[in-house]
């Protein structure tokens, strides 16, 4: 059995139950995943409320999440690019927030070493949604974007690519997030009425794109005079449907590949607010619902307590263990000694050089150390 998160009415957070399921087998073309980490979004919000039913249809129970990253426990008939203990990241449509999850192998992609799991496991609604912002709207040095929610992973994550093609960026958030904006070049506003007067007093440039991750925003980007063809939403389906804003969506596996290695290479980055063990999925939904966080909030199947740190003021710190090892016995080695010459600093052929010295060659060629070219 395997624990996984259900709900079987629509409403907030107090809805969300953490159960107990069977271990599911992967059928053809199929690939069981042992989560690590989940990310989660607005999106699911919505959907768990019973908003635009027609748009997001949902039979009870219903699983929750769509991000993820894990290690492949089992492969089904016809797998060819997964086994076994491949540390991999990915989608599903509904349902990632489980210990075990089914994903059809084309959902997969090989985790890059270099992503923790917090972040591989959070990167595919937030980031393939930025960059198809980012694409749609063919950004460049000649744009100004207004950016709301900017302190979101979503937010941060396209403010960082529109800055990237050279794009200024307008980015509204709490007032206690100003300083964590301006680190990725945005410019912040504060939360409130009249932003586009404010915007306005911020600049004389005329605003291009207007991306609206907060939702509701619609009247402000056409104040700003920005057309319909170049306002984006994730959750406003009234500014789709009454004023003509472009819906976005969360792409596939090419743009979350392209995303993953962008974040790899470290040319953007994804802040992780907060990390909630699965129990507390209802509590993590409710710390989104603020849309204050500087980040991505992820749920995390493998999660320590780490006493004496602090990130919430009463339950302390709650954080992925990113190795989700095991410590095992092993003889004690000099590491030194086990690097390749073409890494080390060499401070340890110093030191042999050194040995030799004093008390002549130990084994090996006669007259020095063996770092042979």
């Amino acid at each position: 059995m395997a624990r996984a998160v259900v709900f079987e009415s629509f409403g907030g957070p107090e809805v969300l139950e953490v159960v107990e399921v069977a271990v599911p087998k992967p059928g053809p073309g199929e690939v069981l995943v042992e989560v690590f980490a989940s990310g989660i979004s607005p999106v699911e919000t919505a959907v768990r409320r019973g908003d635009h039913q027609d748009r997001w249809p949902v039979e009870f129970p219903s699983g929750q999440g769509r991000d993820l990253a894990g290690v492949v426990d089992a492969v089904g008939e016809g797998v060819t690019r997964f086994r076994r203990g491949d540390e991999v990241m990915g989608y599903v449509a509904r349902g990632a927030q489980a210990a075990y999850v089914l994903v059809p192998e084309a959902q997969l992609l090989p985790k890059p070493i270099s992503l923790s799991w917090e972040v591989a496991g959070s990167l595919y609604v937030a980031g393939t949604t930025a960059l198809g912002a980012v694409d749609g709207l063919n950004l460049g040095p000649r744009d100004l974007v207004v950016v709301t929610a900017a302190a979101g992973g979503i937010g941060c994550l396209a403010a960082q690519l529109a800055r990237a093609r050279g794009a200024e960026v307008i980015g509204t958030t709490a007032e206690s997030r100003f300083d964590f904006v301006r680190q990725f070049g945005i410019e912040p506003l504060a939360y409130g009425p009249d932003l586009a007067a404010r915007v306005r007093a911020l600049t004389d440039r005329q605003v291009t794109a207007f991306l609206d991750f907060l939702g509701g925003q619609t009247a402000e980007a056409a104040e700003l005079g920005v057309p319909a063809s170049r306002v984006f939403t994730t959750t406003d389906w009234a500014a789709v449907e009454d004023h003509d804003a472009v819906k976005l969506w969360a792409g596939d596996t090419i743009a979350l590949g392209r995303i993953a290695q962008l974040v790899a290479d470290r040319q953007v980055r994804l802040p992780i607010a907060d990390v909630f063990p699965l129990a507390d999925v209802a509590d993590a939904y409710r710390e989104l619902d603020h849309r204050d966080s500087a980040g991505k909030i992820v749920i995390g199947m493998k999660v320590v307590d780490y006493p004496g740190q602090k990130v919430r003021a009463v339950k302390g710190l709650r954080q992925q263990d990113l190795t989700i090892g095991v410590p095992t016995p092993h003889e004690r080695m000099q590491v030194e000694e086990q690097i390749p010459p073409v890494l080390a600093d060499g401070r340890a052929r110093q030191r042999r050089a050194e040995a030799h010295a004093a008390h002549g060659p130990r084994g090996g060629r006669e007259g020095g150390a063996a770092d042979g070219g």
